[in-house]
């Protein structure tokens, strides 16, 4: 017995986190490399260790023995022997099976002969095996990389894939000691560790996985500081073109490299260079249109790998190339599609980045497959106590129904129900009073929503600028410059807002309503407001729900990866709204918790 334990190990692999504890931070940090948040109310949260999460762990160095004595060091109770045993057992099985070549040849092997013989005979993996070399060694299909290691996930034995890569055509590429903008550019410490060990010297140990790490920490630099030391022709893959051309002004303004040799794919331009920039959506674009808009992608289809090929029109960017590296940017909104493709590439060097690795598709396992496991990661707010994120200060406003919206809110269906919460008119409001508290010559607000009608009624009653996805790329650019620059104080942004769009000087975010209970749209709406202030301020992030809704049902699960990070939100209610209008330290001292 541990009475200062703060959490409770059960036999299914739950774990109970009593947030009150004097040690819950301790305890929440300990668990956090192996385990996933599930729940998080007011006093207990619940987290799970999962089959993939102690993969994960066991990639990025922790060992059973590890896992075990953190658990029993934060404890209440006793562990219970199944949960021993389950991750004893699950952790020895990262490495139990390795990929190797020999010459032309593709091997897979063991170190147990009984387990190997019973692996390779298994329905799914045995379509994969040539032949048997000996007890511990099997030669496999070279052309099916990627879906044996897939098949062999799936079977619970992921395999440590250590079969090298190509050679891409070189590439010389340094990191800039000053910037094009005249400013002093080094990597931070943890920058260069990423980087790093991704690399790992250039051995067959290093060159796939995925780094976590929030948004605003740098992640493009650590892409950057990667090619620097590989030194070879790369393909950079982003959820869109503002994405895409960020990556490329990074890209010059970084590193030696100049825009001869930086090329955008994209709808708008099609060019290949030694650096080519392409976004997700152009890889899966179809040869022919659908005949049924309502018919499922190209990979929801029952199509062979070869047929998903023939029918993607711009696949060639991926097999003609010789490319040396290849770095995904959010690599949880990498489409299926995608997935499909890269089992191709498994000879070639794959860098993931992402600030959480939970995807909305659970689709967790292909990204650990294909992608590789995770590499790196650091807490969110480490980062922030070293200065290299502002701040965060988050907020959930709950607000009432008046009486017309809640009967129609009771009497509608379920998806009605989300709409009717989500553009609750008495939302306006609140922005209003924000707008007004946030109205300081450096403030720079940003608000985003879901629905293009609430978003588009909001921006004529405030005057407010609003991009959506059909708003022109060139003068979405504009917009975005004219915030960076400070000429344009305020701007609303659809979901098109969720990803990759560099706004370093925005210091408040208010979001007005979201996707359905989605993780990382929370992860990624935060991001856009941390990136470090030049004034050293704190960054405000505030969530306008109607209480007592579905759309509350679905902040609940939105703040998930923001506990994780060790971030609380303090609710404001009705009879709390003229604190809006007070600082954030009166508001920190006035609101519940």
């Amino acid at each position: 017995m541990n009475p200062n334990g703060a959490i409770i190990v059960q036999s299914n692999l739950e774990i109970m986190v009593e947030v009150d504890s004097p040690s819950y931070e301790a305890a929440r940090d300990a668990i956090a490399p192996f385990t996933e948040l599930v729940k998080s109310p007011e006093h207990l949260h619940t987290y799970k260790i999962s089959h993939l999460s102690l993969w994960n762990a066991a990639s990025t160095g922790l060992r059973a023995k590890d896992v075990i004595e953190r658990l029993e060091s934060q404890s209440r109770f006793p562990i219970p022997e199944t949960v021993i045993t389950e991750i004893e057992d699950y952790m020895a099985r990262y490495g139990l099976l390795r990929l190797k070549k020999d010459g032309d040849r593709l091997i897979v092997e063991s170190d147990d002969n009984y387990m190997f013989a019973e692996i390779c005979r298994l329905k799914e993996v045995e379509p994969f095996v040539l032949n048997f070399i000996d007890d511990l060694h099997a030669e496999v299909d070279p052309e099916r990389r990627g879906h044996l290691k897939m098949a062999l996930t799936n079977a619970g034995f992921p395999v440590e894939d250590l079969a090298g890569y190509t050679v891409g055509d070189p590439l010389p590429i340094h990191l800039r000691e000053t910037t094009l903008g005249g400013k002093k550019f080094e990597l931070r410490d943890y920058q260069k560790e990423a980087a790093q060990i991704f690399y790992a010297s250039g051995s067959e140990k290093g060159g796939s996985g995925v780094i976590v790490l929030p948004c605003g920490s740098g992640k493009t630099v650590i892409g950057l500081a990667t090619m620097a030391l590989i030194q070879t022709k790369t393909l950079i893959l982003t959820p869109n073109i503002s994405a895409s051309r960020q990556w490329i002004r990074e890209i010059c303004d970084k590193t030696d490299l100049t825009l001869d040799q930086v090329k955008e794919y994209s709808g708008e331009v099609k060019e290949i260079g030694p650096v080519t920039v392409a976004t997700y959506q152009i890889l899966t674009q179809r040869k022919r249109a659908k005949k049924d808009e309502n018919a499922p992608d190209t990979a929801d289809l029952e199509m062979s790998d070869e047929e998903v090929k023939k029918e993607l029109a711009n696949f060639p960017l991926f097999s003609q190339e010789k490319w040396g590296l290849m770095i995904y940017d959010e690599v949880h909104l990498l489409p299926a599609p995608v997935f499909r493709l890269s089992t191709e590439m498994q000879a070639t060097r794959r860098l993931g980045l992402t600030a959480t690795l939970v995807r909305e598709d659970h689709k967790e396992t292909e990204v650990f497959s294909l992608i590789g496991p995770k590499k790196y990661d650091i807490p969110w707010r480490i980062l922030e106590a070293q200065g290299w994120i502002a701040t965060a200060d988050c907020n959930e406003i709950r607000i009432p129904m008046e009486a017309e919206l809640k009967m129609k809110y009771a009497l509608a269906p379920i998806r009605e129900k989300i709409t009717l919460a989500s553009t609750n008119p008495e939302k306006t409001d609140i922005v209003e009073r924000l707008l007004k508290h946030f109205d300081k010559p450096d403030d720079r607000v940003l608000i985003i929503g879901q629905y293009i009608d609430q978003l588009e009624a909001l921006s004529e009653d405030l005057q407010i600028p609003l991009i959506t996805g059909k708003t022109p790329n060139k003068e979405r650019e504009r917009l975005y410059a004219a915030f960076r620059d400070g000429s344009l104080k305020n701007l609303m942004v659809s979901k098109v807002g969720n990803f990759a769009i560099d706004l370093p000087d925005a210091n408040v975010l208010i979001q007005v309503s979201g996707t359905f209970g989605s993780r990382q749209e929370e992860a990624q709406r935060l991001g856009r407001v941390l990136r470090p202030k030049s004034d050293g301020g704190a960054a405000h992030f505030y969530s306008i729900v109607t209480q007592d809704s579905k759309e509350q049902e679905f902040a609940m699960n939105r703040q998930l990866f923001l506990t994780e990070q060790g971030y609380a939100y303090k609710i404001i209610k009705r009879g709390d709204w003229d604190i809006l209008s007070r600082t954030p330290e009166e508001l920190a001292a006035r609101v519940s918790q």
